[in-house]
């Protein structure tokens, strides 16, 4: 029986951490900031500990586990981002939805026992999860800067999450430098399972695979774009989307078919 104490701590702060960023700006919006990027700390160090504590310290990539990781991944590159640019828009949608992911694994299915796995396949998923958190964080900007390009347009920058978005370029120049990082991160998880993976067909892995690699393909194309011909605006957003949509094909499209559809184990 999961404790049900920490998973209700975190998902309060979680909520209540994003409703602080999501107030209008006003004299106390800096303090209102800093307190609400001080309680996501304490929620994704809770999370932390739950997503381990839940399977003995491994590392789980069941669907429901494997959801929760990525749930306080991204929350926790958020609160990097928000270190270096006051992004409190991320906040306000990604805490949220890492509550959710969190009460889904906790309340969710009984928690499956997760496999030992040796140090090469640790650090390779430890990578792909740093990688996928990035680009979805990514994803996230892009959608954001798509909405503050037409508000812009339309002449209605004081509505909405908008008001805690950064002038426009600097919303693209971090777009860029999340998907930047995130491409050469993405480079090392393709490496690392060429290296590391024993047998593609017997693992289940090849649509995950060619689905990675087509993703690889549209992020650097778009960084190629962007260096070479100045890409920008709706044809930047949506290679950003497309290639997005393409890498969360490859990993939780591959995992619901198999460990909901098909019921096999995964790797």
């Amino acid at each position: 029986m999961p404790i049900i104490l920490p998973p209700l701590v975190s998902t309060g702060l979680y909520l209540l951490a994003s409703t602080l960023l999501a107030l209008p700006a006003s004299t106390t919006s800096t303090r209102n900031r800093t307190l609400a990027l001080c309680l996501a700390v304490v929620a994704v160090l809770v999370h932390t500990g739950l997503a381990f504590g839940l399977h003995q310290g491994r590392i789980s990539l069941h669907f429901f586990a494997a959801l929760s990781l990525v749930g306080v991944c991204v929350a926790a590159i958020t609160l990097l981002v928000n270190l270096f640019r006051p992004v409190a828009a991320l906040g306000v949608i990604v805490f949220p939805l890492a509550a959710v992911l969190l009460c889904v694994n906790t309340f969710g299915p009984a928690p499956q026992v997760a496999e030992a796995m040796e140090w090469q396949i640790t650090l390779h998923v430890a990578i792909a999860l740093v990688a996928y958190s990035l680009l979805s964080i990514a994803a996230l900007l892009a959608i954001l800067l798509s909405l503050q390009e037409r508000a812009l347009r339309r002449h209605r920058v004081d509505s909405g999450l908008l008001r805690a978005l950064p002038p426009l370029t600097l919303t693209e120049s971090l777009l860029f430098r999340l998907i930047a990082v995130g491409f050469v991160l993405l480079t090392l998880t393709l490496v690392t399972g060429v290296l590391f993976v024993d047998d593609l067909f017997a693992q289940h892995l090849v649509h995950k695979t060619v689905l990675s690699i087509t993703s690889w393909l549209v992020f650097g194309l778009l960084l190629f774009g962007r260096w070479r011909w100045g890409w920008r605006g709706p044809p930047a957003v949506r290679l950003t989307l497309i290639g997005m949509a393409v890498l969360l094909l490859a990993f939780f499209g591959t995992k619901f078919v198999l460990e909901l559809v098909l019921h096999r184990t995964p790797v």
